[in-house]
């Protein structure tokens, strides 16, 4: 059975924690979207923007029916309409609770990874189940323009909106840069990423846009909240017609996590892997 705690007050994160020798779905720990999202006007039920935070996980194992182990690389998506997010260690620690479990079939540990994700996150979860050779896992580019050598000076290192201006261009334009950061908000450990925007409506200022999202550096929150911040700034103060902000963090603890928000109608590039992830 799924806790639904209101807090972190007793998430996994950042405690000592043995790991599991048993199958336990209870290991799961749901974290309510909407804490985070009131503070930037979002409110559920009223989404600005569809998504998914996609994560993929490599330290995968259960035991098939003779006991043999079986390994595999998961990925997982969980939609951004979702009432919870769930916190990672807590993920990681249901993983492992996979180890010494048998299974039939590997239909069935996909199921049961479905039905318990799911009941978590209280929203419907897709689950695949990838061999460590898989060619969706070889690693690829950003597309568009990057950003990261523009030579600019940066003495602010929290997120503000007010280096996000605007011309009187239109255009439709991606671009992206390596120089995301952010930190968790529990243990302070910092998150690494990449993230790409592609919009269409007012050209956005190279150099104050590479300096907002430097901006992050210093900042303590989720990966999914940090995009949904992005997607809130730009679209208050940029007012495009279309936006996407995608974000691929770097693996942490054998899962990397890669959310992504849009305006209807926008999709991120396909089957994106990057090499440091």
């Amino acid at each position: 059975m799924v806790h639904r705690p209101d807090t972190l007050e007793h998430a996994p994160l950042g405690r000592d924690s043995a790991y599991p020798e048993q199958y336990d779905a209870g290991l799961l720990y749901p974290i309510p979207r909407a804490a985070n999202r009131a503070p930037l006007g979002i409110e559920e039920g009223a989404l600005p923007f569809v998504g998914e935070d996609e994560w993929h996980a490599f330290e995968v194992s259960w035991l098939n029916g003779r006991g043999k182990p079986i390994v595999a690389v998961a990925r997982f998506r969980l939609p951004a309409s979702s009432p919870h997010l769930i916190e990672s260690k807590s993920w990681k620690l249901y993983l492992n609770s996979l180890n010494q479990t048998r299974f039939a079939s590997q239909t069935k540990v996909e199921e049961t990874l479905v039905r318990d994700l799911s009941s978590a996150a209280g929203a419907s979860v897709s689950v695949e189940l990838l061999g460590v050779d898989d060619s969706e896992l070889a690693p690829q580019r950003l597309p568009g323009e990057c950003l990261d050598d523009l030579d600019i000076e940066v003495s602010d290192y929290t997120p503000s909106a007010a280096h996000l201006t605007t011309g009187d261009e239109v255009v439709e334009e991606t671009l992206h840069s390596h120089l995301l950061k952010s930190n968790c908000p529990v243990t302070g450990q910092p998150d690494w990423g990449s993230v790409l925007i592609r919009y269409k409506g007012p050209k956005l200022d190279r150099e104050g846009l590479l300096r907002y999202l430097i901006g992050y550096r210093q900042h303590q929150d989720f990966h999914e909240h940090c995009v949904e911040h992005i997607f809130t700034d730009v679209m208050q103060q940029a007012k495009p017609e279309e936006l996407l902000v995608l974000a691929r963090y770097v693996r942490r603890g054998g899962l990397d996590i890669s959310p992504w928000r849009a305006t209807p109608g926008l999709t991120p590039p396909s089957l994106l892997r990057l090499a440091r992830q």
